[in-house]
C-alpha cells in the first residue's frame, strides 16, 4: 500500500500496518498478509502487531493451521480514532490532488485562449 494517509504523517512501520488494516478492515490477515501488504517485513509486523493487539488496535480473530489472524477492532474507541484520522488525511490529499488538477487545467485553457 504505498503512502498511506497515516504514514504519509507518521513514517513509521506501525503507520504503515494501520494504514493497511483500517483500509482493509472487514477481513483478517496472517502477519505474512500484514508484512506483505503494509511493506515491512515478517519480523517488523510481528513486533508491531503484538503492540498494537496489547493496546487493542487489533485483535486476533482465529487461527488457520499455524497462521494467527488479526483484524483492525473497530470496537475500540481509540481504533476508531485512528479510522477517522486515516480517512480525514485521505479526504485531505485527494482535495488537495483534485485542486491541483482544476489549476492544471484551467491554466492550459487561459494558454489555450491567448493562442487564439
Amino acid at each position: 500500500m504505498p503512502d498511506g494517509p497515516l504514514e504519509s504523517v507518521f513514517p513509521v512501520a506501525s503507520s504503515k500496518i494501520l494504514d493497511f488494516m483500517s483500509t482493509y478492515k472487514p477481513w483478517d490477515y496472517s502477519i505474512t498478509d500484514i508484512a506483505k501488504n503494509s511493506g515491512v517485513t515478517f519480523k517488523t509486523a510481528w513486533s508491531e502487531v503484538q503492540k498494537l493487539e496489547k493496546i487493542g488496535l487489533i485483535v486476533n480473530t482465529r487461527t488457520i493451521g499455524n497462521a494467527t489472524m488479526y483484524q483492525f477492532n473497530a470496537e475500540s474507541p481509540e481504533a476508531q480514532h485512528i479510522d477517522h484520522l486515516v480517512n480525514a488525511i485521505a479526504t485531505r490529499r485527494i482535495d488537495e490532488k483534485l485542486a491541483s488538477k482544476k489549476r492544471v487545467e484551467v491554466k492550459a485553457r487561459l494558454i489555450r485562449n491567448k493562442k487564439k
